[in-house]
């Protein structure tokens, strides 16, 4: 990789912090084709979040159902929350399909809930979104993935990538060639791992809301006031 990658600091992340782990991150892709342009470019951003010290899972969307069309149980939907319960931050990568996200990257957002029971699978964690483009750039998708995230409550990170003409950008074996878009993607990758790695143990801070509080305080005192009835 660092032949690559000949202006990156190599003691870019020298040593993990106090807290110990490497940053965990889940990357999703958007399309289930055997030559997936989203899935290429998710692989590209594994190899260097790996190389930038993180541990990386990517989900394969492959025989997930449809939103509501089986039971939580399915294996498949197991699978992908346990992923993201797993993560501490998430790279999100969807092709263009009609000006928009695809269905398949969509169907994995609305099978991950809010809340499990008392956990918020997604509240707190770091995002980058990315989209490949079939033909010229937009920003349809990313700006798309970005208002998704601020629903699951993410940090989305500044930097994105889109990818136009994908299918250009790709060797036969399926590795990014060298390239300005290949340049963004380094930027992206090394942001999320910066934030991560900033963010951690802060989380439950940074998203404690006044709201919140003030409708616990009162489920309380109503649990009170019932048993004192």
């Amino acid at each position: 990789m660092s032949e690559h990658l000949p202006n990156l600091d190599p003691g870019l992340f020298p040593d993990l912090p106090a807290s110990g782990h490497k940053p965990r991150i889940l990357l999703l892709y958007g399309s289930t084709r055997e030559r997936s342009f989203s899935r290429l470019l998710v692989e590209e951003a594994a190899r260097l979040l790996e190389h930038f010290g993180a541990e990386v899972r990517i989900f394969n969307p492959s025989g997930l159902p449809l939103p509501d069309d089986a039971p939580v149980e399915h294996p498949r939907v197991q699978a992908l929350r346990e992923l993201v319960l797993w993560s501490e931050g998430q790279v999100w990568c969807s092709p263009e399909r009609h000006g928009a996200m695809s269905a398949v990257f969509k169907a994995q957002i609305d099978w991950i809930p809010l809340e499990l029971g008392a956990v918020r699978p997604t509240q707190g964690k770091t995002l980058a979104v990315m989209q490949v483009c079939g033909g010229s750039q937009s920003f349809n998708v990313v700006n798309q993935l970005r208002v998704l995230g601020r629903w699951m409550r993410m940090f989305t990170i500044p930097n994105q990538s889109s990818v136009p003409k994908a299918y250009m950008e790709f060797d036969e074996a399926g590795r990014m060639k060298p390239s300005p878009f290949y340049d963004r993607v380094v930027d992206v990758m090394e942001e999320l791992v910066k934030f991560t790695l900033l963010l951690r143990g802060q989380q439950a801070f940074l998203v404690d809301r006044y709201s919140e509080r003030k409708e616990t305080a009162e489920q309380l005192m109503a649990r009170v006031n019932q048993r004192s009835i």
